[in-house]
């Protein structure tokens, strides 16, 4: 473990989950780098869609402030943002660009992006949409984190100029997901995932079509914004949100769990989902569709299933054994115990921001 170091981090919110996967992420990493003996201030725009909707206003972990404007944001925590050894600035965070401009022109330790849409990010900036993050801001900080690998993380450094892209991918508190040995089995099959436009085809072709052609079956789907165009079945029960708290208790009622990705990051690959490691931590058996780099956080066929089909899918419900289906939750749940907790991200983060201090120094 590193010296204690002081982390400034501006996020799309810590406060609240609804409709965004943020939140669990940041919850996990200031959970673990306080945990590690580090200072953490997180600051997050006080928006009214957060506001009404926040499952954690107030953390028990780190500081936490809240400010409703770039120029009080600038008027606040100046010094804070000067003398921390890093500040951390989040995909999506409101008027991004003026606050990473505005953080890497005064922080004087390592400042570093988070990108927690890194696909999405790389669409956007090659159709010119700076939402959030510019080519030139991409140059100034001294870390890149990502959460995608692979090819992703070159692309950055070739093409956009990045000093140093690390990934930091998307990870599970083990304290908070694990096996309820007790619960009773409700679901056959489960989703958790806000509504897009991109995953809903999949989701049509892996899991409702199953459920269409299994009527007896029992599915469910959680997640906000779905609109009323889409029709479930009258065996798929909706849960219009489904906060954090409650994440664990959903994945251990099901006997498997379906994972759909983002069409962006299927095309960059290497962009595993925190529902992947949520669900087998808490050693519920994944179903998932395909994309390039998977394999490198689950071993196929041993510890996560790939379908392709409903067909693919209603094989596994029906052909499988419940002794074989608890042995694949059970080895996934090793692979992310040992690999993907919120302490590996904390640890992994602690040695970029050594090795960035380093070099900025040198």
């Amino acid at each position: 473990m590193s010296a204690p170091l002081r982390f400034v981090i501006l996020g799309l919110s810590i406060t609240s989950s609804w409709g965004n996967g943020h939140a669990t992420t940041f919850r996990g990493l200031v959970r673990s780098l306080v945990g590690r003996g580090h200072d953490v201030l997180f600051l997050e725009r006080d928006v009214p869609w957060y506001a009404e909707n926040r499952d954690l206003p107030n953390p028990p972990f780190g500081a936490l402030a809240l400010y409703s404007s770039l120029h009080e944001l600038r008027d606040r925590f100046a010094e804070q943002i000067r003398d921390a050894d890093c500040v951390i600035v989040g995909s999506y965070v409101p008027q991004g660009v003026e606050v990473g401009e505005w953080v890497t022109g005064a922080a004087r330790g390592v400042t570093a992006f988070y990108d927690i849409d890194t696909p999405v990010t790389l669409a956007k900036l090659a159709r010119e949409d700076y939402e959030y993050l510019t080519p030139h801001l991409i140059r100034r900080f001294d870390l890149y984190l990502s959460f995608s690998g692979g090819p992703v993380l070159q692309t950055l450094e070739r093409d956009y100029g990045a000093r140093a892209a690390r990934p930091l991918y998307c990870a599970v508190d083990p304290d908070l997901y694990h096996p309820e040995t007790a619960r009773t089995v409700r679901w056959d099959l489960g989703y958790l995932g806000t509504y897009s436009d991109d995953r809903q085809p999949p989701l049509e072709r892996l899991m409702l079509k199953a459920a269409k052609a299994w009527p007896e079956g029992r599915f469910v789907v959680a997640g906000p914004q779905y609109p009323d165009s889409v029709r479930f079945g009258p065996n798929v029960e909706r849960i219009e949100h489904l906060p954090p708290a409650q994440h664990r208790a959903f994945y251990c009622s099901q006997r498997f769990t379906i994972n759909i990705t983002r069409a962006d990051m299927i095309r960059a690959g290497f962009s595993p989902s925190v529902r992947l490691f949520e669900a087998a931590a808490c050693g519920t058996p994944v179903i998932s569709d395909l994309w390039a780099g998977l394999e490198t956080f689950f071993r196929p066929g041993s510890e996560i299933l790939f379908a392709e089909t409903a067909a693919d899918t209603l094989r596994f419900l029906h052909k499988m054994g419940d002794e074989e289906r608890r042995e694949i939750g059970e080895r996934a749940r090793r692979r992310v115990l040992a690999e993907h907790t919120a302490d590996d991200r904390a640890e992994s983060l602690e040695q970029y921001v050594i090795e960035a201090r380093e070099r900025v120094t040198a």
